[in-house]
């Protein structure tokens, strides 16, 4: 049997009991040391620009998260990998921009069956067998690694399954039409269900009968259950840390908050009961009905915020906190559906557009690290960067070797506040589904679709794209469509015309 194989089966074998693998004969380095932080990285889902305190919002508590602001570091021009879920993580996760990753849009392989009805057919479209990831890459360097929420890059069975993707320990939805309920039937750990059985299926994606009073809490009860997704993988967390206090560990969080459907437990609901105007949200839009959706949304922010409060305790309890870097984000801008209000929060603050758009509203994302004794507390960096930035930068953290095929520039330097030794990108790309996008210097090209005319947008002067000036640069305006034309990959799967 390979190393490979034999360590994957001797996961499998002690489940959550990492803490054994620093143990075992299996890992050429040692664990036991902790010359080298540990790691959390956390991916908000939908989360947008100016969600939280740190970044101007005023009607979401996020005390937590802020903190961690205030201790660390804050980007005001940080770029998620793509407006959609699955193509950002596979960004995050590999290092390669939109127009080399494989995974560039959200794939459901619909000629596997009705995937939207019928809950057998788990998962999207996986990574394939050879791809090297931040957790294969941190594996190598002798970490344990861990993830835990919502997954997105393959289903049960399949190549992309997270403990074949570089993680010793993986919980939480492996699909993302299931994480559209956080009260679902089961989760996964590992390659096996953990089956929830106070939770009963129902469709997450079903209108209010018309028959019952919209007013009516007890109209909406069906649509929860007793175990709260979030709340079960924050435990799962929590007891991932305690397990490897004595190993240097990756744990890789990219939570299902605050992407719809609109639900969240009774006590967090009730923190904002009242508090703004309400109309009840019937499900005309897609996903689950609610009664206050405002107050739901913003619950569960406020909800994800303190389960992150728990973490960042249990760090100084164990006192892994000035050994740990703890990095948040989101994976997209706000969303536009299910019961949400992205104008009523400014969940994009001043920028235009939002999920699923190439435009800054839709990646352009809030960006937080904090590391005691390596990020200065209060510092804000207004250096431009991107997911893809992050595989080289924990590399470079833990002293690794880099892929020479990523597109991503370490962000060391600015997180040491060192920003004269900071390399900086010669341009950032995305595509996707026709889209395409690119930021050069301080300008901001967007085709909304393939052969469409392509966009110019001064951002320093002109941060909301309002004023398209492509007329007025054509020097500029050639290097772009240059870039659009050679800066990609054709990809068969996902080709760039629509």
């Amino acid at each position: 049997m390979s190393d490979r194989l034999e360590r994957r089966e001797f996961i499998r074998r002690v489940g959550l009991g990492t803490a054994a693998i620093a143990a075992s004969p299996l890992s050429s380095c040692t664990r036991g040391s902790h010359s080298r932080p540990n790691i959390i990285f956390i991916v908000a889902d939908d989360l947008g620009y100016a969600e939280l305190g740190s970044y101007g919002q005023k009607k979401i508590r996020t005390p937590h998260l802020d903190r961690i602001a205030a201790e660390g570091i804050r980007f005001t021009q940080h770029y998620s990998g793509s407006p959609v879920c699955a193509p950002s993580r596979c960004v995050l996760l590999t290092g390669k921009h939109t127009g080399h990753s494989y995974i560039r849009a959200n794939d459901e392989m619909s000629d596997r069956g009705d995937v939207w009805h019928d809950p057998a057919l788990e998962g999207q479209r996986p990574l394939p067998a050879d791809t090297v990831t931040i957790g294969t890459l941190l594996q190598q360097e002798g970490y344990v690694t861990g993830a835990i929420g919502k997954w997105g890059l393959g289903g049960p069975g399949s190549t992309g399954e997270p403990n074949r993707q570089g993680f010793d320990h993986w919980y939480g939805y492996l699909c993302q039409r299931v994480a559209h309920n956080y009260y679902p039937t089961h989760l996964w750990r590992n390659e096996e269900k953990d089956i929830l059985e106070g939770n009963e299926y129902f469709y997450p994606h079903q209108r209010l009968p018309a028959d019952r009073d919209p007013h009516d809490p007890d109209s909406y009860r069906e649509y929860s259950g007793n175990d709260y997704s979030m709340d079960l993988m924050m435990e799962e967390s929590l007891r991932f840390i305690r397990e490897n206090r004595d190993n240097p560990f990756f744990l890789y969080l990219p939570f299902p908050v605050p992407h719809v459907s609109l639900q969240v437990p009774e006590d967090s609901l009730e923190e904002y009961r009242g508090a703004f105007p309400e109309t009840p949200y019937t499900g005309e839009k897609s996903y689950l009905p609610h009664p206050t959706p405002r107050a739901a949304y913003a619950a569960m922010i406020t909800r994800m915020d303190h389960g992150i409060g728990e973490i960042m305790a249990l760090l100084a309890e164990l006192g892994l906190d000035e050994n740990t870097l703890v990095v948040f984000t989101s994976d997209n801008g706000p969303t536009f559906n299910g019961g949400t209000d992205s104008d009523f929060f400014e969940s994009a603050g001043p920028l235009r557009g939002l999920k699923v758009s190439l435009q800054e509203g839709g990646i352009r994302v809030p960006m937080i690290a904090r590391w005691p004794g390596t990020i200065s507390p209060g510092t804000v960096s207004d250096h431009a960067s991107a997911f893809h930035d992050w595989m080289p930068t924990l590399l470079d953290v833990v002293g690794g070797d880099m892929p020479a095929d990523i597109d991503g520039i370490s962000l060391l330097p600015t997180l040491h506040g060192i920003p004269r030794r900071q390399k900086m990108h010669d341009y950032l790309y995305w595509e996707h589904n026709g889209q395409q996008a690119v930021r050069l210097d301080d300008w901001k090209a967007f085709r909304k679709s393939t052969g469409d005319e392509i966009e110019l947008y001064d951002l320093d002067r002109d941060i909301a794209e309002s004023m398209n000036v492509a007329a007025d640069h054509p020097a500029v305006m050639a290097r772009i469509a240059e870039i659009m034309r050679d800066g990609r990959t054709v990809s068969e799967l996902f080709p760039l015309t629509r």
